[in-house]
């Protein structure tokens, strides 16, 4: 079996992680990241790179995972990113135990930021995750300037068609939410109000938690939205003809990946 070393080095004047596998595939030559990236980052980009090596060794010699190559606009190149995404994530926050870390919370920031610590991961990627797993009704929208960056939507809330109002594009943050209120830096508990003041097409007695992070660096802001329960509309079979393309997928389509 061929020998993998994975050893952070820190080059000067890199914004993007670097990683170079060698043309036999026997070694990570470098792994490089910037030198002001989080623990997490770094753990991230390591994670990132290693499952290019297990996954896609033998369909090229050579990955410079730069900021060029992920924001590049062939499908290929883009499918493998997100391939070696989704190994990081499975790899650094196995989906069997946040299930068991969750099933039985009463889930608001405060468990997901400990979840994070705990996984040794970013917050906004023990988010994704979350929504990803939860048996929730459950959206996450990042906001990027005062606009939506992506959305990304649980199964039950895709199969009750829940899905944040759009009014603009590209949108920005709804009135009469806690993402509109620049006031309300911050909220971890969460707020309840009616479901149908972000979802168009909830009932007007459905509510809904609105959660708040927002970031101390650059205008970024993360909303969480946990729905009460409903049934999957059985006259409503649309969600069903394919997997759901949400702004995360339009996002990631344009070449363009969250950092985590």
């Amino acid at each position: 079996m061929a020998h993998f070393l994975a050893k952070p080095v820190f080059v000067q004047d890199q914004r993007s992680p670097i990683v170079c596998l060698n043309s036999h595939w026997s070694a990570v030559r470098a792994a490089a990241c910037a030198p002001a990236a989080t623990p997490e980052r770094q753990r991230f980009t390591i994670a990132h790179e290693l499952g290019h090596f297990i996954l896609h060794r033998g369909e090229r010699q050579r990955f410079n995972c730069d900021k060029e190559s992920v924001h590049t606009g062939i499908e290929g190149l883009r499918q493998i990113e997100r391939e070696a995404d989704d190994f990081a994530s499975n790899l650094l926050m196995p989906g069997d135990l946040l299930r068991d870390w969750t099933s039985d919370q009463h889930i608001d920031l405060h468990v997901l930021s400990a979840l994070a610590k705990r996984f040794q991961v970013s917050f906004e990627a023990l988010c994704i995750r979350f929504i990803k797993f939860t048996t929730q009704r459950a959206i996450l929208v990042y906001w990027d300037n005062g606009f939506v960056k992506y959305e990304w939507r649980s199964s039950s809330a895709v199969k009750t068609r829940a899905r944040i109002r759009r009014t603009d594009d590209p949108q920005e943050p709804l009135p009469g939410t806690l993402a509109a209120d620049s006031t309300v830096e911050q909220e971890w508990d969460g707020t309840e109000m009616s479901a149908a003041i972000w979802c168009p097409e909830e009932a007007p007695h459905m509510k809904l938690r609105e959660f708040k992070h927002s970031y101390t660096t650059g205008d970024r802001v993360l909303t969480l939205l946990l729905l009460e329960s409903a049934e999957p509309r059985s006259w409503d079979r649309s969600w069903q003809d394919g997997e759901s393309f949400d702004s995360f997928d339009q996002f990631v389509s344009n070449g363009q990946l969250p950092v985590r």
